[in-house]
């Protein structure tokens, strides 16, 4: 795209640097990262299920360990509410009932 460009979608800084301005909404931003971030778990979830079929117990539920683990890690990071991961997880074991339910517990500074 060329600084000249009359869109003015980027504009060039004191320092000579190109940037886009800050015009977006924030908000919109977050949504579409958290919609994004529900898509993937839903496909991992998807994915998980399909391979949980032709792994030992043990393998299966060490992976959705993982995929818990990541969803925690999402939430904590505002990715994704955790209203909506619990919903994706609740359909996930509704769909797939051979996906397995594991509990996790929190290290105790995690949990409080």
């Amino acid at each position: 795209m060329s600084h000249r460009d009359p869109s003015r979608a980027w504009h060039q800084t004191g320092s000579g640097r190109t940037v886009r301005p800050r015009r977006e909404d924030a908000g919109v931003i977050d949504e579409t990262r958290a919609e994004r971030t529900a898509r993937l778990l839903v496909a991992r979830l998807e994915a998980l299920a399909r391979a949980a079929t032709q792994l030992r117990q043990a393998e299966a539920e060490r992976l959705v360990e993982l995929a818990s683990v990541a969803t925690m890690r999402a939430i904590a990071l505002e990715m994704i509410r955790a209203e909506t991961a619990d919903e994706i997880w609740r359909d996930a074991h509704v769909r797939h009932p051979q996906l397995p339910k594991v509990e996790i517990e929190l290290p105790e500074r995690l949990a409080a």
